[in-house]
């Protein structure tokens, strides 16, 4: 599993730590992902998703994970957002015909 933001795309960055000798050794900076499920009403359930802080309040400032992934182009899109989009959409298609 990737250490990846599915909301900004955050990965992490790379770097030197460099004591105070000046030595430098090779190190990385993860970015702070959290497992979070947000309720969405069009599925019924909760989903859960691997989001970084900022990228959770992303999507509660948004108005939640359903209006989020619809307002959103796909190409903005990772992965895992992109599939559960997919059913949002789907679902919501029959609804409608219902």
């Amino acid at each position: 599993m990737s250490r990846v933001c599915s909301v900004n795309g955050k990965k992490p960055h790379f770097g030197n730590n460099v004591s105070h000798a000046n030595n430098k050794t090779r190190r990385r900076w993860q970015p702070n992902l959290q497992v979070c499920s947000f309720p969405s009403e069009i599925l019924g359930t909760r989903v859960s998703m691997r989001l970084t802080a900022n990228g959770i309040r992303t999507v509660e400032h948004n108005g939640g994970l359903d209006a989020w992934l619809l307002g959103t182009r796909d190409s903005r899109l990772g992965e895992e957002a992109l599939k559960i989009k997919k059913r949002l959409v789907k679902v919501q298609g029959k609804k409608a015909s219902a």
